[in-house]
């Protein structure tokens, strides 16, 4: 009996044992996940950020001279800033991590007093480039005022019609007005100005033209005045008062008879003065009746125009003596025959 408990115990051990080691080698419950691991395409990972890109500005002069001081603004597409700054002593200014993109450049100033800023303007962005940009600004223009001055009084004239230019070329041309004066502006590549010369090619009404071209030197961002003179044009002064009566003085000469008309050859005895006679009933011979024919009357009045008598008057005192000669002439014959004939009755 004593055996078959021992028996008994040693079965129990064993079955305790066997029991005991298939408790251990079994999995737990709480030891297994309770959802499937996640998959390689559901972890996350870190995204690479998109390039930039950048804009180098270098600013010059027309000269090639750099411009620092010079002051930009860069817009973005939405009209935001997205960068300021000056030009530094080399006249270099750098935008860099710039998106890519389009973007707008505005210059504010140029830091120059002689100088003038350029347009706005597009800037293109790319990525992992800086782009390079080179602004020109140019100088700024000179004021031209032109005046036209007569040469002897000094007064302003209108109608002045000037053109200017340089070398070869007429950049302007300009028009006095009322004031006597007109104005634009010369475009200049210089730092120590540029030269142009005017020449006039209208005159003013009543003056002659200045021929000449006059030169001139006009500095950037400077005024500048320009006088072109001009001279009355000369007129010859009349030596007679104008009349509206003709001035033409006849042609003749005092001897000359008057043009168209006929004079008698013999002395007129009703203009001739009064001659001794022996007897006042006496007539003259038949021989000597042309001298008492009358002076024909002229076919027309010589109107009155105005001019000198002097050689009419000539002409007619010339007649008078001629006619008193005649008739002494005749006096003297008809006394001679007088005494003739009283001679043969004694």
């Amino acid at each position: 009996m004593h055996t078959r408990i021992v028996r008994g115990t040693v079965r129990s051990g064993a079955v305790a044992a066997a029991l005991t080691c298939t408790l251990a080698w079994a999995p737990t419950a709480t030891a297994q996940p309770t959802e499937p691991p996640p998959s390689a395409s559901t972890t996350p990972t870190k995204t690479s950020e998109p390039e930039v890109g950048g804009v180098a500005i270098t600013t010059k002069d027309p000269a090639g001279d750099v411009l620092p001081g010079a002051a930009f603004l860069l817009l973005d597409g939405s009209g935001q800033e997205a960068g300021s700054g000056k030009t530094n002593a080399e006249g270099q200014l750098v935008f860099q991590d710039l998106t890519p993109g389009v973007f707008r450049l505005k210059e504010i100033s140029s830091g120059s007093n002689l100088h003038d800023t350029v347009n706005d303007q597009d800037v293109i962005v790319t990525p992992g480039t800086v782009t390079p940009l080179t602004i020109t600004d140019p100088f700024k223009p000179a004021s031209l005022l032109l005046k036209a001055k007569d040469d002897k009084s000094g007064k302003l004239l209108a109608g002045s019609k000037v053109n200017i230019g340089s070398g070869d070329k007429t950049l302007l041309t300009l028009t006095t007005g009322a004031d006597g004066t007109a104005s634009g502006e010369l475009p200049i590549n210089s730092r120590t100005g540029t030269d142009f010369w005017a020449k006039q090619v209208k005159a003013p009404d009543g003056y002659d033209l200045y021929k000449p071209s006059k030169p001139f030197t006009a500095k950037p961002g400077h005024p500048v005045t320009v006088t072109v003179t001009n001279a009355k044009i000369s007129t010859p002064t009349p030596t007679e008062k104008p009349t509206d009566k003709p001035t033409d003085k006849p042609t003749e000469k005092a001897t000359d008879k008057p043009t168209g008309k006929s004079a008698p050859d013999d002395p007129v005895e009703d203009n001739a003065p009064s001659q001794p006679s022996a007897s006042p009933s006496e007539t003259p011979a038949n021989d000597e009746t042309g001298s008492g024919a009358a002076v024909p009357e002229p076919d027309g009045a010589l109107a009155h125009t105005g001019a000198d008598a002097t050689p009419w008057l000539l002409g007619g005192a010339g007649l008078l003596l001629a006619a008193g000669g005649g008739a002494l002439i005749a006096a003297r014959r008809h006394r001679t025959g007088d005494s003739e004939d009283n001679g043969s009755e004694s």
